[in-house]
């Protein structure tokens, strides 16, 4: 890599001081920087006169913004153009870039480099209780900055990059809505015309309590609210438990949490959840095998009808007062076609599954990308401070 050039941000930025007194009545747009150089974002309007600040630092387009406490995670960006006319408090030192000597979009890179926010985070130790990173000690911070040719060059082959990047995403998310489209119709053929039935003569509940051992560890399961699955929480020892009546899942269960199921908190369990234990708030049923295939099931009641019937059977105003009753689940109706009919629409369920799953690998190595080649791009040029 060639060596180039570093420069102490104090070179190359001076501090942005447009600063207004809130009014009484006013509105004011205000920028929040994400972390982990994710870049500025609009948060709420504020009142003027619900801050307690004296005084808002308004931004215009390509000032560079730090959040003062988490600057060592990464939280330092670069406007854009729609974030003009923004304010932030006293927390975010904000910084003029010298065009002259540096492109915006050049920095924005930087604000992205992993090597970037070490140098952040070690001149944020022990400036405060909370760490937070006082404006000289940022601008002391050093960075490599080549020719404003070789900058915009750079800069050119990155944003093409990041173009492929996100055409390769648009394309992965097109074809997933697809066959998720594909699958809300083979299901909708599926239950044309089938007979319906309730999850009482379909798939009972089945209770399995836990007689917890004190001398034993053990794995707990629960269900991630709109139809994300269930998840496995910390292991931990029968001594420790803090909850009463917990129950055994097993493999083809279908776990629905009695406080959540109304907003999508039901799930099959695989393989790798038999044995576990989920707390008392949660229901298992257990398909019979000869009408329903568990899968099929949990299609139905995270569907739009199957989420109303759901809801209604969850009454209460307050979330944690829609409490999902046994009486009630067992009155609910589903359709119940054949199990060939249930089998093909499984299949192609698993098909669509396995699908995603290798989009999901793709997306991995997509977002590995872009550091990878700011590393390549920066190499040895570690920031550092003078």
């Amino acid at each position: 890599m060639k060596t180039w050039p570093k420069v102490a941000l104090s070179e190359i930025c001076s501090p942005a001081e447009r600063y207004t007194t809130p009014t009484p009545g006013a509105m004011y747009r205000q920028l929040g920087v994400r972390l982990w150089g994710e870049g500025a974002y609009e948060r709420e309007q504020i009142d003027g006169a619900d801050t307690k600040y004296a005084n808002f630092n308004r931004i215009d387009a390509d000032d560079l913004v730090v959040n003062k406490i988490w600057a060592r995670n990464g939280a330092v960006a670069v406007a854009t153009q729609h974030q003009a006319d923004t304010y932030v408090s006293a927390e975010f030192p904000t910084f003029v870039l010298d065009r002259s000597s540096i492109d915006p979009r050049w920095m924005r890179l930087i604000t992205k480099w992993r090597g970037f926010w070490q140098a952040c985070d070690e001149k944020a130790q022990g400036t405060s209780g909370k760490n937070r990173i006082k404006p000289g000690q940022f601008l002391a911070i050093e960075i490599p900055l080549p020719s404003l040719p070789e900058q915009n060059a750079l800069v050119a082959r990155l944003d093409a990059l990041a173009a492929k990047t996100r055409h390769v995403e648009e394309h992965l998310d097109a074809v997933e809505r697809d066959a998720e489209h594909l699958l809300a119709l083979r299901f909708r053929d599926a239950i044309a015309g089938a007979p319906m039935l309730t999850m009482a003569e379909v798939a009972p509940h089945v209770r399995r309590p836990v007689m917890l051992d004190v001398d034993t560890r053990y794995r707990e399961v629960g269900a991630r609210s709109f139809g994300k699955g269930l998840f496995f929480k910390p292991d931990f020892d029968g001594a420790e438990a803090t909850w009463q009546k917990p129950v055994w899942v097993k493999a083809g269960d279908l776990v629905l949490s009695n406080i959540k199921a109304w907003e999508g908190a039901i799930a099959l369990a695989s393989e790798e959840h038999d044995g576990c234990i989920a707390s008392h708030r949660y229901i298992t049923c257990v398909p019979d095998p000869e009408r329903m295939i568990t899968a099929f099931l949990a299609y139905y009641l995270l569907s739009e009808d199957g989420l109303e019937e759901v809801g209604l059977a969850s009454p209460g105003t307050a979330d944690r007062n829609r409490t999902l009753s046994l009486g009630n689940l067992s009155k609910i109706r589903v359709p119940v076609p054949t199990l060939a009919t249930q089998s093909a629409f499984v299949r192609l369920q698993a098909e669509i599954a396995a699908l995603k799953a290798k989009h999901a690998a793709i997306r991995e190595a997509n977002a590995a990308l872009l550091p990878a080649m700011l590393e390549r791009v920066f190499g040895a040029a570690e920031p550092a401070s003078v």
